[in-house]
């Protein structure tokens, strides 16, 4: 049964791709002279976000905490990361974001191009300093355009937190931006690593969490420490619920 579930969604994927890329080269073409931080293109990404994530009928999603975040902030979203639907996932919240991405994903036919259409951000990774590979999210941050960064960096194997990169931490001590950590649980278990069968029964959870003023840390080290073990703890109690 996975076998033939997997093949679906794979085909079923790869047709949203196909079908909104074309959707969203028009809604850009339309809307990008008046549509700076191309939020148009974005939020039809979004609607096609919500159809891959009804692959499965039995695919359950459970959101907890989305009143916590508040619009008139600038705010830096942080997740974990589990699988290839940690997007889709997250594009269920009511708000949307940008979300940030090493600038060779953008080179991929589709995926990529899609990356560049709807306004996402890039990093360079070959800039030298962290703060300078995030200096592009500083403008969209102070017009009140939330960010979302994995702060892992990649995708865990295991399903399990990773070590957190300093980047995103940087920033918000640089320029005072509110952390908000959210953790999501079900993407490792409906896609493993490594595995070409999905799974079709899985229950998808996104806890948000309450937002951290950077002020109210000494350094760098302080602040990241807390908000991974914060994030470590909300996330083995999400799974015990």
């Amino acid at each position: 049964m996975r076998t033939l579930f997997s093949i679906f969604v794979f085909t079923y994927f790869s047709f949203l791709f196909l079908v909104f890329f074309v959707i969203i080269s028009l809604v850009f073409v339309t809307t990008f002279p008046f549509d700076k931080y191309r939020k148009a293109p974005n939020f039809t990404l979004s609607i096609m976000a919500r159809f891959m994530m009804k692959a499965s009928p039995w695919w359950k999603i459970e959101i907890e905490g989305a009143e916590k975040f508040n619009p008139d902030e600038p705010t830096i979203f942080l997740s974990n990361h589990q699988s290839f639907l940690d997007m889709a996932l997250i594009y269920h919240l009511p708000w949307k974001m940008k979300w940030v991405s090493k600038k060779s994903l953008t080179y991929i036919p589709v995926m990529g191009w899609l990356v560049w259409l709807t306004g996402h951000l890039t990093i360079n990774r070959s800039s030298t300093t962290a703060l300078k590979k995030l200096e592009n999210l500083v403008e969209p941050l102070n017009n009140l355009v939330p960010v979302m960064i994995f702060p892992e960096g990649t995708r865990a194997m295991d399903g399990e937190l990773k070590t957190f990169k300093n980047g995103a931490f940087l920033l918000s001590l640089e320029h005072g931006f509110k952390l908000q950590p959210m953790v999501i649980d079900g993407g490792h278990s409906a896609m493993p690593p490594g595995s070409k069968k999905l799974n079709p029964k899985v229950t998808f959870k996104l806890k948000v969490l309450e937002a951290i003023n950077p002020e109210k840390f000494n350094d760098l080290k302080e602040l990241k420490d807390y908000v991974r073990s914060l994030m470590k703890d909300e996330l083995t109690e999400l799974r015990q619920t």
